[in-house]
């Protein structure tokens, strides 16, 4: 079973997504996956869980929008398409220990302060003995915002050591600015230590790094992502 996961993270597409980031974001670092609804953010973000559980680390993925079914979900179905035809002996045990690594939390856009979450976090890792690796936080409104609600997780993170990534909805008008990062953005970006932008192309999907430690426009090759599946490209 070993050899085989380490197949799967070594020819994970994360491995793409990684370099153009210069190695991809750190422990106490959050990244932000930003584009229009329905292009494919929520597939990177599981994608990048993925990764972290085949490697046996612990993953808390939090989701605004989506019940837990939904999120159970899309980790099957980006699991079937990573693993594609291969026929593998001991797929179910792999299963069943991403499982085991990963907690699936469920929180209501409104009348859930970060107070809350916050604490719901520090039991299970404080208390609780999870020592989680990742945080996923997918369909934040960043409209109802602040910088100091995102910036305790930012504190949060540098105090357990958490890689976090959070999935933001492009809205407003202008939807960007001028360095092209999302305008929903702009009370909170400085907290942000990357942020990654999907845009749609005539046949595949890109994803930017518009942001990277404070760089701008990094010199950093485009990562596409394939339009069936949802999948980073090894391109």
């Amino acid at each position: 079973m070993v050899v085989v996961k380490n197949e799967l993270v070594q020819r994970s597409p994360v491995r793409v997504l990684e370099k153009a980031m210069q190695g991809g974001l750190g422990a106490g670092e959050m990244g932000v996956i930003s584009g229009p609804s329905g292009l494919g953010k929520t597939s990177v973000l599981v994608q990048i869980a993925l990764d972290k559980l085949l490697q046996d680390k612990k993953v808390i993925h939090i989701s605004f929008t989506q019940n837990a079914d939904f999120v159970i979900d899309w980790y099957s179905g980006i699991f079937a398409e990573l693993v594609g035809k291969r026929s593998i002996e001991n797929i179910n045990a792999i299963k069943e220990q991403i499982s085991r690594n990963r907690i699936l939390m469920n929180f209501s856009q409104t009348g859930v302060d970060s107070d809350v979450i916050r604490k719901s976090l520090h039991s299970m890792i404080d208390e609780g003995g999870y020592k989680a690796e990742a945080l996923i936080i997918d369909g934040f409104d960043f409209s109802l915002a602040s910088y100091e609600r995102i910036k305790t997780f930012k504190d949060f993170a540098a105090e357990h050591e958490l890689t976090v990534w959070y999935s933001c909805t492009v809205t407003g008008e202008p939807p960007y600015n001028d360095k092209r990062v999302p305008t929903v953005l702009k009370d909170v970006e400085s907290v942000f230590d990357c942020i990654v932008d999907i845009s749609a192309k005539q046949n595949h999907l890109e994803l930017t790094i518009v942001k990277e430690r404070g760089a701008y426009h990094p010199p950093a090759p485009p990562v596409e992502l394939d339009p069936r599946t949802l999948l980073l490209l090894n391109n």
